[in-house]
């Protein structure tokens, strides 16, 4: 508590103002301060809390010029409307908004309101209401927004399909450093969807192919690549796509989404060889991604383009595989998020405490009713409900505690009242008595000052005799008295007693100037003492209200609050309730749509995997019968090169032998031929039609 309370009092000494880009100078409320203290710590429900008491404490003065939020109201009213947008509390947000662009204020404080109110109708996704705000900006606006308020315009202007105008402002801001890469991005979607298709494939080029650092901007970059690489694919442009689906970053968030898109671009081109290198890249990614489902049938699917499908079989068994086990950890996340663990498991103290819960969602237990956590995050919708779910848990956890803190504040009145209730009567008398001496001592110090006053008008000697002259008179009359009453009062003693009388009567009227002067004096010393006396008694009033305040007085109030916190906490359960089944119901619609997916991918997976057994088993036919025809072609051609040699050897072996028998003929005409030398049948036959020759009896 000592280090919040440092930090609050450096805020008002020592810093300016800053929030939301607004400098105003030093600070110089404090109670303004501590809210964006908590503000700074991304705690508003802290700083919307103590901003409104703030707002509704000053609002209620006679004289609000003389407390000191008088110099920060302006920015305080803005304030509380941007607490209330960053803790999504949109109605209140409008409403305070409004309240400033209604006032009696600047026009730009005015038109920066506007901005603020049309900006939050366009992330409500009321794109004609954001449009009917914006253009009712007018005049001046903050120099702070001199970029962001047309860059807004031009998101509008899409957003109601005005794209011409939309070209035309974003082009105009499309330099700016702070929106480098944004404009671009969205001047180039303004011309596509404007008819401008050319101009806006080179706007997503240029933003492409612009240099830059920041996660934000690299983003950005990647997703004008990705737009303008499924672009290019649907108009059947492959190769022209893969060149810009290749540039997005292989670990950013686009990547699975760019390398499936690479690989189809390939396909579409018959290069199912280069289509292999992405889809095989992201089919080693996560299984829970659609995408990476996807590329498990893509790859089996290019490998039996390629005619290889013995593998492609293979791969479409491994994705039924994964497919099985995806749907069964799908089954059994359902089942644990009816059971209500889902929420048990993401509600956790940890992350409760921790302002970048979001991040350490990655953290948590690979359990069945997380496994799909950060999936279902990617989407806007399930991400706000979780938070307003996050915000319900703590809002309950704050009335929990504001619960307790009722006793102990009964304890302590109770306390209080056990200490001071003894004393009051003693302190009663006493303070009755002093009162009725302060109040005597005032009305004679009061007596003093009305007839100094007159005796500036009227002098009086007399009143300003002395207390040793004033005793000196009276024993003198008394002495008088007793003189005469004795009859010894003589006319000596009688002129000797005046004589001493006529003496203090003349240094009264001689020194009257100073004794008066003197007397004044006097009196304004006395005020000093009335005065500290005075601050005395109100402080021992202060006191004795306090203590009698500080236990009296608090039952009804205890009460009040007791019954609107038991309101309230019932109030939060049950919107608890609700916002935990939407939740619910909204994973286990998004885990049903993917099981439905897989369940699909399943069917075509099957069929795929029995036609590439088909494919591979008449393939493997193919090539035995090609191979058997060719191992009888082949024994076929030796035959016949076998008997052609044969038959040549044959004919060889017969002209041998005739030229053996015409040379016997011409040494012995008479000699029979030989046997062993006969032609077959079919020669003999055929000579023996041409030119007979006479057979032996041997054959």
């Amino acid at each position: 508590m000592f280090h919040r309370l440092a930090l609050i009092l450096c805020l008002l000494f020592t810093t300016t103002l800053v929030w939301a880009g607004k400098t105003e100078g030093p600070l110089k409320d404090l109670y303004f301060g501590e809210a964006l203290f908590y503000a700074y710590q991304q705690d508003f429900f802290e700083a919307i809390s103590r901003l409104d008491t703030e707002l509704a404490q000053y609002y209620g003065l006679d004289e609000p010029q003389l407390n000191s939020l008088y110099y920060h109201i302006d920015h305080a009213e803005f304030s509380v409307g941007d607490f209330e947008l960053f803790y999504r509390m949109h109605n209140r947000a409008g409403r305070a908004i409004k309240a400033v662009i209604e006032g009696n204020v600047e026009e730009s404080v005015r038109n920066e309101a506007l901005y603020r109110l049309a900006k939050m109708y366009y992330q409500k996704q009321q794109p004609l209401n954001a449009l009917h705000t914006i253009e009712r900006i007018k005049g001046p606006i903050p120099e702070k927004l001199i970029n962001e308020e047309p860059y807004l315009r031009g998101q509008i202007y899409i957003a109601n399909g005005k794209f011409t105008e939309a070209i035309a402002l974003l082009q105009s801001i499309e330099t700016q450093p702070e929106l480098l890469g944004f404009s671009g991005y969205n001047l180039g979607i303004a011309q596509i969807l404007g008819g401008e298709e050319i101009q806006g494939y080179l706007q997503l080029e240029k933003v492409g192919n612009t240099p830059g650092k920041g996660r934000n901007f690299l983003g950005m970059r990647d997703k004008a690549n990705l737009v303008l690489g499924y672009r290019l694919l649907d108009a059947q442009q492959g190769e022209q796509a893969v060149k810009y689906l290749n540039r997005v970053r292989i670990k950013g968030p686009f990547s699975n989404k760019a390398l499936l898109g690479s690989g189809w671009a390939s396909a579409g081109q018959n290069k199912f060889d280069r289509a292999l290198v992405p889809w095989t890249m992201l089919a080693k990614r996560n299984v829970t991604n659609a995408s990476v489902q996807e590329a498990l049938m893509a790859v089996p699917y290019a490998y039996g383009k390629l005619e290889l499908f013995g593998r492609a079989a293979i791969l479409y068994g491994k994705a039924l595989e994964a497919y099985s086990k995806e749907i069964e950890r799908l089954d059994a996340s359902v089942k644990t998020i009816k059971k209500g663990k889902f929420l048990e498991a993401v509600v956790r103290e940890e992350l409760k405490k921790d302002k970048n819960w979001l991040v350490k969602l990655r953290d948590l237990p690979d359990t069945p009713e997380t496994y799909y956590l950060m999936q279902m995050m990617a989407s806007h919708d399930f991400q706000e409900a979780l938070k307003n779910y996050f915000d319900l848990v703590e809002l309950q956890s704050k009335l929990d505690t504001w619960e307790g803190n009722l006793s102990s504040f009964e304890e302590i009145i109770a306390v209080r009242k056990a200490y001071y209730e003894p004393m009051l009567p003693g302190m009663e008398a006493e303070f009755r008595s002093l009162d009725s001496k302060m109040k005597l001592r005032v009305e004679q110090r009061n007596s003093l000052d009305k007839r100094l006053k007159k005796m500036l008008i009227a002098p009086r000697p007399e009143v300003l005799i002395n207390v040793e002259e004033r005793t000196v008179l009276n024993i003198l009359e008394q002495e008088s008295i007793r003189l005469n009453k004795a009859g010894k009062l003589d006319a000596n003693t009688k002129h000797r007693i005046d004589r001493l009388k006529g003496v203090i009567h003349w240094n009264v009227v001689t020194q009257y100037d100073d004794r008066f002067t003197k007397a004044h004096k006097n009196l304004r010393q006395l005020d000093q003492h009335v005065e500290k006396l005075t601050e005395i008694y109100e402080s021992f009033v202060r006191t004795r209200q306090t203590a009698t305040q500080s236990y009296r007085g608090y039952e009804k109030p205890l009460r009040h609050v007791s019954i609107k916190i038991r309101q309230a906490k019932g109030k939060v359960k049950t919107l608890l309730a609700r916002q935990g089944n939407l939740i619910e119901a909204m994973a286990i619609k998004e885990l049903e749509t993917r099981r439905q997916r897989l369940e699909e991918y399943q069917v075509k997976a099957r069929f795929a995997l029995a036609e590439s057994y088909d494919r591979a088993a008449r393939k493997q036919t193919d090539e035995q019968l090609q191979k058997q025809i060719a191992d009888e072609v082949e024994q076929q051609e030796a035959q016949k090169l076998n008997g052609q040699k044969e038959s040549e050897k044959e004919d060889q072996n017969t002209t041998e032998t005739m030229k053996d028998e015409k040379e016997d003929k011409k040494s012995d005409p008479n000699k029979p031929p030989l046997v062993g030398n006969t032609p077959s049948g079919a020669q003999v036959k055929e000579k023996g039609a041409n030119n007979p020759i006479p057979q032996t009896g041997t054959e």
